[in-house]
């Protein structure tokens, strides 16, 4: 009898463990809010701040969600306000929220000698925004080793020109922090005075080092290894021929739209030489998409050029890179689809390749909601902050775009603005990918319901 009951306990044990058990994408969730909280907690401490002050915890946690979602809005200047150990927290949270922290969960449990669980590796996929299960943990080892030594040599690059201008220690931490912020798309920078890096806006070194970063960074790292893996541009899947596309097209068409829009702009590329200014123009069509770092001063640009910003800061990087927006590839699907719809064609084709319909809705769908989300806060903004609508707008599209550029108005923000902007910078790190995932769940639970008779309706 004993047993029995001890069976039927460790029964109804289990299954109330399994009613507890969270899925993937609420770990992720999760497991990125503790990361923030701690990041805040360690913030708000005395020796965080350069005066030893302390900070109110409602900016440690503004600035650790900045510095966890690779976002870079700020609300007290990076370079002026915290201390080494200040700034130390900031790029190591850059760090971990641009990898994933299942990235450096992972390392640790390799450094260990620690088996990855299935479950972890589910986890792992999911954070990666992989199609499948197979060879996640081969990529994460590829992820950690290539961050490493692309952040590395980008270090020693930029070192060249800090170590002149700030000295050996200094030269050589602006480096590493500048490597880690720029590949990370994160946006943050040491400079002072909310400039970001308007004095290097003619210096070739800092603008090619911070470019190529930001490119690399923003690719995704699966694109990245199947590269490496394949030197025959025409073996590439799918997705990394959509992703190359449509990278160089935004970095081309943004490059030419801003050096047109801002050419004669006295404040911005008017005083620059020609190669000055297309220097700055390839700079600005890399950095909304999601970055942060600016060479132009960004209040200063033509409400033209904003909202070409407005449209890169949207769009974003690529899936499963430590870039934001609603990524390259979900806007490549709706644009190809309405090619498709345009020439009469029934399905989504790309490269000689059908989407299906399953994605193309998907893909509607974060978009949709994406909007749905920016059009609410800007509602709410508009309301409890004392700005213009256009930099309201800049500014909400920035944070849920996780890119940083900003009209200046983020100092400023009132507490229920910067709690918004919060909800916004982290809504918009996890929320188009776990839509995503709850979207596929569904489509994958429903398929075998029943269907309802079709009927057409009038639309346009």
């Amino acid at each position: 009898m004993m047993d029995i009951n001890n069976g039927i306990n460790a029964g109804a044990g289990g299954r109330k463990n399994q009613n507890f058990r969270l899925e993937p994408s609420q770990v992720l969730v999760l497991g990125f809010i503790v990361l923030i909280i701690l990041g805040a907690f360690l913030l708000s401490l005395p020796y965080a701040a350069a005066d030893g002050g302390g900070t109110n915890f409602l900016d440690a946690l503004f600035t650790a969600t900045s510095a966890v979602c690779v976002t870079g809005l700020i609300v007290v200047d990076t370079g002026t306000y915290w201390s080494v150990f200040g700034k130390v927290i900031i790029m190591l949270l850059i760090q971990i929220g641009g990898l994933g922290f299942m990235t450096f969960a992972t390392m640790i449990f390799i450094i260990l000698g620690r088996r990855i669980s299935l479950r972890e590796r589910l986890v792992i996929q999911q954070q990666q925004n992989r199609l499948n299960l197979q060879g996640v943990v081969r990529l994460t080892k590829y992820i950690i080793i290539g961050t490493l030594l692309v952040e590395g040599i980008g270090a020693v690059l930029l070192s060249i020109r800090f170590v002149p201008q700030f000295g050996p220690a200094k030269g050589l931490a602006y480096g590493i922090f500048h490597s880690v912020s720029a590949f990370c798309n994160a946006g943050f920078d040491l400079i002072g005075g909310y400039r970001s890096l308007t004095s290097y806006v003619d210096d070739y070194l800092v603008n090619g080092i911070i470019i190529t970063l930001l490119i690399i960074g923003g690719l995704g790292f699966s694109v990245i290894a199947e590269m490496m893996r394949n030197k025959k541009p025409r073996r590439y899947s799918l997705h990394t021929k959509l992703v190359l596309m449509l990278t160089v097209i935004l970095l081309g068409l943004g490059t030419v739209l801003t050096l047109v829009l801002e050419y004669s702009n006295p404040a911005t590329l008017g005083p620059l030489s020609y190669g000055e200014k297309f220097m700055a123009s390839l700079f600005h069509s890399a950095t909304p998409r999601t970055a942060g770092f600016n060479t132009l001063p960004t209040n200063e640009l033509t409400n033209a050029t904003r909202f070409l910003n407005i449209i890169l800061m949207f769009i974003g990087g690529s899936s499963g890179s430590t870039a934001g927006g609603v990524k390259t590839t979900t806007a490549g699907i709706l644009i190809f689809t309405v090619v498709s719809v345009v020439k009469g064609r029934e399905d989504t084709e790309v490269f000689e390749r059908r989407i299906s319909k399953e994605q193309v809705y998907r893909a509607l769908a974060i978009v949709v909601i994406s909007l749905l989300i920016v059009a609410a806060v800007v509602a709410v903004l508009t309301i409890t902050e004392d700005a213009e609508f256009m930099d309201v707008l800049f500014e909400a599209f920035s944070a849920f775009g996780t890119v940083g550029l900003s009209m200046g108005i983020t100092p400023a923000l009132t507490p229920v603005g910067k709690a918004i902007i919060i909800a916004t910078m982290y809504a918009g790190r996890l929320g188009p990918l776990t839509v995503a995932l709850a979207l596929a769940r569904r489509q994958t639970k429903n398929k075998a319901r029943m269907r309802y008779p079709k009927e057409k309706i009038l639309v346009g």
